[in-house]
Parts: structure tokens; C-alpha cells; sequence
């Protein structure tokens, strides 16, 4: 079970598992968005940019980031909803690169219905080290005597 409202504090932060950006990836995430993008889906066209090779999709990035912070164990169970996204792409992903993300508790806010909003700041970060995405997710969580 993941973290009810009163057991995350200000500033706390966690670091991911890495996860290394796939061909496969990339061209699942095309057909679920129906994004084909020739910046993710032509090898072609992309030697001509200032790229040099495909990229992996912003929202991509995004989602695996999440998805990497889901495995820590921090919401399953207690989260109630995602009540905003705000996200920043600061440099490519390209196929082959290997992102891990850092979680950081940004703000705490607790409802008049009893539970609480958690607002949790990212940084993904390639194995360069470089922050290629940055930004915040806010949700909406249970409170501890709601989680059980």
C-alpha cells in the first residue's frame, strides 16, 4: 500500500530505478498516441535535424517518470486522483538513453473532506546527468485513517 496524506513530509525525496529508453518504447508509445511524428518515427528525417536520431516523445519521458515513481510504492493504493500535470522538457531523450527520475514531496495541502493533496516535484535525470524533464504532479490522496 503507498503513502496516505500524513506520512509524506515537506522536502522528502526519493530516487528511482533506472530504466533505459527503448526502440520498442518509442514505437508502442506512436501507436498508442497515434503520434508518428517523423522526429520519433523517421530515422531518415531525423539525421537532419539538430538531433541526429530519433527522440523519444516528451509525454513519453513524462510517463515513464511517473511510472518509475509508481514503482517506489508511494501512491499505489492511496492515490484518489491526478489533479494536475505541470512539466518542462529541458533536452531530448534519444533511443538507448537511461533516465531515472527524483521525487521530491513540493507541497502538502490537507481537504475539507479529510484527505490531502500532495504535490510532488520530478527531475529526470540521463545517465549524463543531465535534467531532461522537470516538473510537478499534484493528487489527490487518502488520509491515513481512510487507508486502511
Amino acid at each position: 500500500m503507498g503513502l496516505a496524506y500524513e506520512e509524506y513530509r515537506l522536502g522528502q525525496t526519493w530516487t528511482t530505478q533506472r530504466r533505459t529508453v527503448t526502440e520498442a518504447d518509442v514505437v508502442m508509445f506512436c501507436g498508442v498516441s497515434g503520434d508518428f511524428n517523423p522526429l520519433h518515427s523517421d530515422e531518415e528525417h531525423c539525421r537532419e535535424t539538430r538531433f541526429g536520431t530519433r527522440i523519444a516523445h516528451g509525454p513519453l519521458g513524462m510517463s515513464m517518470a511517473i511510472g518509475l515513481m509508481s514503482q517506489l510504492n508511494l501512491i499505489n493504493g492511496t492515490a484518489l486522483g491526478l489533479l494536475n500535470l505541470n512539466w518542462d522538457f529541458r533536452g531530448p531523450i534519444r533511443l538507448g538513453d537511461t533516465i531515472h527520475a527524483r521525487v521530491t514531496t513540493d507541497a502538502l495541502r490537507p481537504t475539507k473532506a479529510g484527505d490531502g493533496i500532495v504535490t510532488l516535484r520530478f527531475n529526470v535525470i540521463n545517465q549524463k546527468d543531465e535534467t531532461v524533464q522537470e516538473g510537478t504532479a499534484t493528487l489527490l490522496m487518502k488520509s491515513a485513517s481512510k487507508a486502511g
